[in-house]
């Protein structure tokens, strides 16, 4: 199992973590607990709800959507974030591809810390709004 230290690198690199300082990210990863999974795990279902997010730690997972591989993810890569924010269904099958160390965050752990530190929820927001116009840019120019 990875140590808290390599937790702070992956989850820096999550864009929507971006601006966190060091100390938010400590929180965060605080909030989170490491589990690890044996390829051919499936530890996202589309359509059904989400409660958690995942960062991989360590290992690859595969992304589909609609049955269709969209991406294969490594460390540092976070998967089921919005369920972070919402209650909405997933949009995304995603399945380990190999034994995968994972670092899971669940809603109500992830709510704590926000109602800790407010201003992580500033930086999320302001994260989130440029995923969204970079989403923006790349398919409407």
């Amino acid at each position: 199992m990875a140590a808290r230290d390599e937790h702070l690198r992956h989850l820096a690199a999550v864009p929507l973590f971006a601006s966190c300082s060091q100390k938010e990210l400590r929180l965060i990863a605080k909030a989170g607990t490491e589990i690890r999974m044996t390829a051919g795990t499936m530890i996202i279902d589309q359509g059904q709800t989400g409660r958690e997010a995942f960062v991989v730690i360590d290992g690859s997972v595969t992304v589909k959507r609609n049955g269709r591989k969209v991406a294969t993810l490594g460390p540092g890569a976070m998967v089921g974030e919005l369920s972070l924010i919402d209650h909405g269904p997933r949009t995304a099958t995603v399945v380990c591809e190999t034994d995968c160390d994972l670092l899971v965050i669940d809603q109500r752990h992830f709510s704590a810390v926000i109602a800790e530190v407010p201003s992580i929820a500033r930086r999320l927001l302001e994260n989130l709004a440029g995923i969204v116009r970079g989403l923006d840019r790349e398919y409407f120019g």
